[in-house]
């Protein structure tokens, strides 16, 4: 019986797809080398920016122990802790294509706050 749908198996052409085929600048983006070389930058970071949050972690345990046992904070702790943060903030500018520029190892380990101008 058929109720003006079309089969299961019928299938519906995508005017898109054609629209890929024709747009010349969509095919030069997809085959940019520096577009698919910035990936696999991406992912590097991305995997760093993973080991970078289990060491803050261990910062914070190990600072908040120190506070603990000695009453005050570690100042070379806080100052490896900001300088995580740091680095947490290049990779994310980075990430989210704030910035072109490649936090470490490929620049200088970061010191000091981060800030909005870290080109």
């Amino acid at each position: 019986m058929n109720d003006g749908r079309p089969p299961p198996d019928h299938v519906i052409e995508d005017e898109s797809a054609e629209d890929i085929e024709h747009d010349p600048e969509l095919q030069e983006n997809l085959k940019s080398k520096s577009t698919w070389l910035r990936l696999l930058f991406m992912i590097l970071f991305i995997a760093l920016w993973s080991i970078s949050r289990l060491v803050v972690f261990a910062v914070v345990v190990l600072q908040f122990f120190w506070v603990l046992v000695t009453g005050s904070t570690n100042v070379r702790l806080s100052v490896f802790g900001m300088s995580l943060a740091t680095y947490s903030f290049q990779i994310i500018t980075f990430l989210t294509y704030n910035t072109e520029e490649q936090p470490f190892p490929f620049s200088d380990w970061p010191s000091g706050p981060p800030t909005a101008n870290e080109d």
